[in-house]
């Protein structure tokens, strides 16, 4: 009986001086055992059915018992020639990625120089047409958080140039009528601060510039007079701050008059000659690209109409609102003429005809007042129609109007003492006044 105390004694000492199962260390705690579920082999776990319950006990004949766990083999010695190696590899990896964080960060806190990494020519390029269009696309996509007045927001911009302009929504920089502090997120995943060159409330456009960055890829434009209703579209954005979104759709209307916000709203009032789309923008898409079967950019992602009759927020940045299939875009011959204006002055100056017209009265546009030297037009004339598109009111042609391009003509169909008249109306520049009914 001593001989057998002593023996068990001797085994129990083992026991405890043995490391404790390297499973105790897993996140999931001492029951969560690697096997299938964590992607490696199954592990063998010793049984009740073990002589003494210790599955490392060598069988009596030296060799490992049948279904124990064979423990690993010991790591060499740091001060051995392989060790000595293995220390050398893990420090120079851990330099070079902690330069490259390094860079990152300060570009970002500091906006200092930064190099934009993109994905590798030299990946295996994407098996469908949609696919490889989006592939060459994405990079000039950014996404944009917005700290301005305590609040924060966010939306979508699109590079215009390799000298760092980028073109988004007014109400994107400044969402109460204020500017704030604008940080950049490129498709890479690299933030950068940005500045705000110009902006204009009456058309909802902004132009931003980074500084010090290289390696950017511009957008590609295309022409928005030769969008046709039917063709397929995509958009691209930030919905809800899940950038890199891509929706698809059709082109709904095109010439589409567009009034949002109010002229006491603090994002402001503007006007838009709108492209009209049902592929799905939601918050966080605005200012991003409206983009034709070939990638290039038709539009800019603006407006959505809510299923709200009572929503005050064309923009869609309610929590509450969301894409119901009616969703509109600045046409992109518009946003680039704005946006050159903003970068070479920092102002706008919108196309009009040289006229006022009553707010108030339905059925057209009354002319109220005629300011242009040797305008066709007078007044009590009834706009109906521009360039064969209704007008059912004041904004409905300021909008149209907006749209055209300032050195142009319009065709204008008139009421005129019972009779209707076609009437050629030339185009100019004049200083933006959002708060007159001046079209």
């Amino acid at each position: 009986m001593a001989a057998e105390h002593q023996v068990e004694g001797s085994r129990a000492l083992q026991r405890a001086e043995r490391p404790a199962p390297e499973w105790w260390s897993h996140p999931d705690g001492p029951d969560a055992r690697r096997g299938p579920i964590f992607g490696g082999a199954p592990t063998a776990v010793a049984s009740a059915d073990d002589a003494d319950g210790c599955p490392d006990r060598p069988a009596p004949d030296g060799r490992s018992s049948e279904g124990a766990v064979r423990r690993p083999r010991s790591a060499p010695a740091l001060g051995s020639p392989r060790g000595l190696l293995i220390v050398a590899f893990v420090v120079v990896v851990a330099s070079l990625l902690g330069g490259g964080l390094g860079v990152a960060i300060e570009g970002a806190a500091e906006g200092g120089r930064l190099t934009l990494h993109q994905a590798s020519t030299t990946a295996s390029k994407p098996s469908s047409r949609t696919a490889a269009v989006l592939h060459d696309v994405l990079p000039g996509v950014v996404y944009l958080q917005v700290d301005a007045g305590g609040q924060r927001s966010a939306g979508t911009g699109i590079l215009l140039d390799a000298n760092g302009h980028i073109l988004t929504n007014n109400h994107v920089v400044a969402p109460n009528g204020t500017t704030g502090t604008v940080t950049v997120t490129f498709s890479t995943g690299q933030r950068h601060p940005a500045d705000i060159i110009g902006r204009d409330v009456g058309s909802d456009l902004a132009v931003l510039r980074v500084t010090g960055v290289s390696g950017l890829t511009p957008a590609t434009f295309g022409d928005s007079d030769n969008v046709q209703v039917g063709e397929p579209v995509m958009a691209i954005g930030a919905p809800y701050g899940l950038r890199g979104t891509v929706t698809s759709g059709i082109v709904s209307a095109v010439d589409r008059p567009i009034v949002s916000g109010s002229l006491d709203s603090p994002a402001g009032h503007s006007y838009l000659d709108a492209l009209q789309t049902d592929a799905p923008i939601n918050p966080g898409n605005s200012g991003g690209p409206l983009l034709d079967a070939s990638g290039t950019v038709i539009g800019i992602n603006t407006v959505i109409r809510s299923s709200d009759p009572d929503s005050s927020d064309p923009y869609g940045s309610d929590s509450t609102s969301g894409s119901i299939g009616l969703g509109f875009a600045i046409p992109i011959d518009q946003a680039t003429q704005v946006a050159a204006q903003l970068i070479g002055g920092g102002r706008a100056t919108p196309p009009t005809i040289g006229v006022t017209l009553d707010r108030g009265f339905d059925g057209g546009a009354k002319i109220t007042e005629v300011h242009a030297r040797g305008s066709k037009l007078q007044v009590g004339d009834v706009v109906t129609a521009a360039d064969g598109v209704a007008v059912t009111d004041a904004d409905d042609l300021i909008a149209l109007i907006r749209g055209r391009k300032p050195t142009g003509v319009t065709v204008l169909t008139v009421l005129r003492g019972g009779a209707s008249l076609r009437i050629e109306a030339k185009l100019t520049t004049g200083p933006t006044d959002i708060t007159s009914t001046k079209a």
